[in-house]
């Protein structure tokens, strides 16, 4: 079935400037969410999900399933399906309802990386079974700045309420539990994975397995800008704790070349539920 705006087909092959100037009303939803400042997200209450990472949830009184997840155009078809149908596995408990995608990110950036992306949601998204509304629209050129010909994402993360479905702009001072582990899952390859047990409200980490990541040593020892410059998609308009949120992330690489050995012997994954005063906390397997 289709990708629906306003309850009718868009073709998703069409410039997105058309389809911004042919919806207006998509337009000044992005103008109200990027004029919002970012607001700071405290652990208390936070399940944060990194790149290639998805989380469904829903709110307690059971009015719907909301899905985060921060897409990078790995494989995006395979992705949109998985988010779908995890979104969608929910609909006995939560009642089965609109299906409705919010779509924030991306800049104007010099390769056309995000464009492309962009591109592909749309249609991967148009390729489901099932009615999917565009919502939100805040992605490439309308979440774009330029300063002295250098364009810059507006948003660089999002949040959501899910029991108000609110979204807004977020900073996040933590990104926990299992920061590097996550990462360098990431940086050696993984697929989109979903972090969140919902029925038993756990984050489940692993078990993930790599080999020892190539030239550790020798990335390790370039300065800023050499891993700015070559490790990033997007080196002009990368955040100030980039650089050193890749030095930790090959440090725990180099650190844990065999993960088998060091992280996940017994072949499970780390477990991680609330506690009381609403953080994070490891929980032994046999409490499960």
């Amino acid at each position: 079935m289709p990708l629906l705006i306003n309850g009718e087909r868009i073709d998703p092959g069409r410039p997105t400037g058309d389809m911004i100037r042919a919806y207006p009303h998509l337009e000044e939803k992005a103008k109200l969410l990027r004029s919002q400042p970012a607001r700071t997200v405290e652990p208390k209450g936070l399940l944060y999900v990194q790149q290639r990472e998805f989380a469904v949830t829903t709110p307690e009184d059971g009015s719907g399933a909301t899905c985060l997840t921060h897409c990078d155009g790995s494989d995006t078809e395979a992705e949109v399906s998985l988010i779908m149908s995890s979104v969608k596995s929910f609909s006995d408990t939560t009642g089965y309802g609109r299906l409705e995608v919010h779509l924030v990110g991306g800049f104007n950036d010099d390769r056309q990386l995000s464009q492309k992306l962009t591109n592909q949601l749309l249609r991967a998204f148009d390729l489901q079974p099932d009615d999917v509304h565009l919502v939100t629209f805040c992605v490439t050129e309308l979440n774009d700045r330029e300063e002295r010909d250098i364009h810059f994402p507006i948003i660089y993360g999002i949040a959501v309420n899910v029991k108000t479905a609110e979204i807004f702009p977020a900073t996040f001072p933590e990104k926990g539990p299992d920061e590097d582990l996550r990462s360098a899952h990431v940086l050696t390859g993984a697929t989109l994975t979903n972090i969140y047990d919902t029925k038993r409200e756990q984050l489940h980490i692993g078990p993930y397995f790599w080999s020892p990541f190539p030239h550790v040593d020798f990335w390790l020892e370039q300065d800023d800008q050499q891993i700015l410059q070559n490790l990033s998609t997007s080196p002009l308009a990368e955040p100030p704790h980039f650089v050193s949120h890749i030095r930790s992330t090959l440090t725990f690489l180099k650190d844990h070349p065999f993960p088998s050995c060091s992280l996940f012997p017994d072949r499970k994954p780390r477990i991680y539920k609330k506690n009381e005063e609403g953080l994070w906390e490891q929980v032994c397997s046999d409490k499960i």
